[in-house]
Order: structure tokens, then sequence, then C-alpha cells
């Protein structure tokens, strides 16, 4: 099958020029905002490890607390 010169009117043309240049925009603000999506979450992920480990030294210092008040001849 033969291909046959396409014609389109100027201003169709154009037009579709200016919806692809807007459809690129938009997909790069996409890109964008996704990757600060992405950097957030590794930053709230770095403050929820953080609380994490403080809780749990927290926690071995109660525990170390109440053994000693509860088993006081052991360190006399």
């Amino acid at each position: 099958m033969e291909r046959m010169p396409v014609f389109v009117k100027i201003e169709d043309y154009d037009q579709v020029l200016t919806v692809m240049k807007t459809i690129r925009k938009k997909l790069d603000e996409s890109k964008d905002t996704l990757a600060k999506i992405h950097e957030l979450k590794a930053e709230e992920d770095h403050q929820l490890e953080m609380w994490q480990n403080t809780l749990s030294e927290v926690e071995k210092k109660i525990d170390f607390i109440d053994q000693s008040l509860s088993e006081p001849e052991q360190f006399h």
C-alpha cells in the first residue's frame, strides 16, 4: 500500500503543536512533583527510623531501671 501525503491546515498543525507543548509541560511538572514526593517520603522514613531508635533506647533504659528496682540485691 502506497503512502499518500497528508495535508493539514496550518492552523490545525499549530494547534496540535501547542497541545503537544502543553502536554509535555504537564508531564515534566508531574515528574518534578513525583520526585519531590519521593524526597519527602525518604525524609519521612528517616525521621520515623530516628524516632523508633529513640523509643527503643528509652525502652531499654526503662527496662534496666525496672529490673534494678525489682532486684536491688544484685547491685550491692
